[in-house]
């Protein structure tokens, strides 16, 4: 009979080393990621009336390369609906939220770029038709801003090579 090897592991420090992986660049620890995607997963499986709604217009629709995400974790928040290609969120208020903390996630996710939507889960449940065309103005804002912001960013670049014999 052979001897068994085990696998041996490190002490890990209770202190997470700075992450910057692909998708998580947040920096936020390995544990507290996983535990945010355990809670979107539970999210996900009891979701509202009013976010089941929303998710199956939104599968129904033609977005394009504009896809929403269910439950998506964006930093330490969970968003109900997230745009990545947009860096636009979309969160359904409902009467049992607690406003602060809400305010202050969206204040957050504003910090980094990604445009927050509120929306109430009455007007979703009531009449999704006009919900869904702010939700289509909104989009086409934020498409627009990224257009200008290319264009800004593109001007400000100097065009071709620089020789040093430029004029003044």
């Amino acid at each position: 009979m052979t001897d068994r090897k085990t696998l041996g592991l490190k002490e890990t420090s209770d202190t997470a080393p700075a992450l910057n992986k692909k998708g998580r660049g947040w920096k936020i620890s390995e544990k507290r990621l996983d535990e945010l995607h355990d809670r979107a997963r539970e999210m996900k499986r009891f979701a509202s009336p009013a976010n089941k709604a929303l998710a199956e217009r939104f599968a129904k629709a033609n977005l394009g390369r504009y896809t929403f995400k269910r439950f998506a974790v964006v930093g330490s928040a969970i968003v109900d609906f997230n745009c990545h290609n947009l860096g636009m969120a979309i969160m359904i208020d409902e009467e049992d939220q607690d406003e602060t903390l809400a305010k202050r996630r969206d204040k957050s996710l504003e910090a980094v770029g990604i445009r927050v939507m509120r929306i109430k889960a009455t007007d979703i449940l009531e009449n999704i038709d006009p919900v869904l065309q702010r939700i289509t103005a909104g989009m086409r804002m934020r498409i627009e801003d990224k257009r200008k912001a290319r264009s800004e960013n593109s001007q400000s670049r100097p065009s071709g090579p620089s020789n040093g014999n430029e004029a003044e």
